[in-house]
Formats: structure tokens, C-alpha cells, sequence
């Protein structure tokens, strides 16, 4: 009996190291912040395209930037915009 209780104390201690432990604040902060700035890049790149003087790299780079913009997670918007204003470029999401 002593050995049964002792090995089923062992087991549920093992087991701990099964359960998901949260991801650590700044942890979260540092993946959002590349995240943000992920965005905002990509949205530099496309509008880039535009100051190239072919039509079909216009067409090209308006989708784009429109399928960027779509994509952007709402809660995300703001802190992209910060960004954009870093990379001088003029997109801008509006503010609701």
C-alpha cells in the first residue's frame, strides 16, 4: 500500500509537464509587435509599385495594397498605422 501511494504521487507530478503554460507578456508583446510591423512593411513594398511607370505594375500593386489592407486584423490597425507613418508612405487605415 505505502509503494501504490508513493508511485501515484510520482505519476501526477509527471504529468504536469503536460499542461500548456500561457506564453509569457513580453513574449506575446515582442510576436505582436513583429506582427505589426510585418504589416506594415508589406504594405510599404506595395505601394512602392506605384512610383514604377507601368500600368500593369499599377493594377498590380493596387490589389495588393487592397488584399493587405483586408487582411490586416482589425485590433491591429492602429499600431500598423504607427508604422506606415515611420516608413513615410501614405496609406493610412481609418480610425473608427
Amino acid at each position: 500500500m505505502f509503494w501504490a501511494d508513493r508511485g501515484q504521487a510520482h505519476q501526477g507530478e509527471g504529468m504536469t509537464a503536460f499542461i500548456h503554460h500561457p506564453v509569457s507578456a513580453p513574449r506575446s508583446r515582442l510576436r505582436t509587435w513583429q506582427q505589426v510591423r510585418t504589416w506594415a512593411r508589406l504594405i510599404r513594398e506595395a505601394e512602392a509599385l506605384w512610383h514604377v511607370d507601368v500600368r500593369a505594375l499599377h493594377r498590380v500593386a493596387a490589389l495588393e495594397l487592397s488584399q493587405l489592407l483586408d487582411e490586416v486584423p482589425p485590433d491591429q490597425r492602429n499600431r500598423v498605422n504607427r508604422w506606415l507613418v515611420r516608413y513615410d508612405v501614405a496609406t493610412r487605415f481609418r480610425r473608427d
